[in-house]
């Protein structure tokens, strides 16, 4: 997860590839797991069964995300939520109890986008694989927060008429009288 937001590595196989994506997806799953718990326990607290705002405030929320930045397949602008958010240079601030569901809310769901993407990755390189795609190539492979998007394959440099790596020395000793 601390992975550079967007990168290029090179793989010598399909199947690394693949294992570098079912890593993500792992990673992503567990931080999901603790999110939904953490975004449960709130929404379970005491607190918020006897505020019917809050109830309110939490459908919302729920619609809003889920249907936000999903037409046409662009991301919009974040709509504007019902807690007091204050914009401080280029961060959103709130002071609201309400706040902390707001971004759980929000990270659950980019979350869950993110890990379909990964799936998506997942299934189209294990068709790959099972097509024997790609034998001696290398694939230089272009990697968008953590989801592998474009990648070019290219042939293994082979070893004919290229000079292989050697280890050459030359040892002398002085013989001592």
């Amino acid at each position: 997860m601390d992975d550079p937001a967007t990168e290029i590595r090179t793989f010598y196989s399909i199947r690394e590839i693949r294992e570098m994506v079912e890593a993500e997806i792992s990673q992503h799953k567990a931080l999901l797991d603790d999110y939904s718990q953490w975004l449960g326990t709130l929404l379970r607290s005491p607190e918020s069964s006897k505020n019917p705002e809050w109830t309110k405030k939490v459908s919302e929320l729920q619609k809003v995300l889920r249907t936000s930045g999903r037409k046409g397949g662009k991301k919009e602008e974040k709509p504007a939520y019902s807690s007091e958010w204050v914009t401080f240079k280029d961060l959103m601030l709130c002071a609201d109890e309400f706040g902390e569901v707001e971004i759980i809310f929000e990270a659950v769901e980019e979350l869950k986008g993110k890990l379909e993407k990964l799936e998506k990755a997942k299934n189209s390189l294990a068709e790959l694989e099972r097509y024997g795609f790609g034998k001696n190539v290398v694939y230089v492979t272009y990697i968008h927060e953590g989801v592998p998007e474009k990648i070019a394959v290219k042939p293994k440099k082979t070893m004919e008429g290229e000079e292989k790596f050697r280890f050459v020395a030359d040892f002398s000793v002085m013989k001592q009288i």
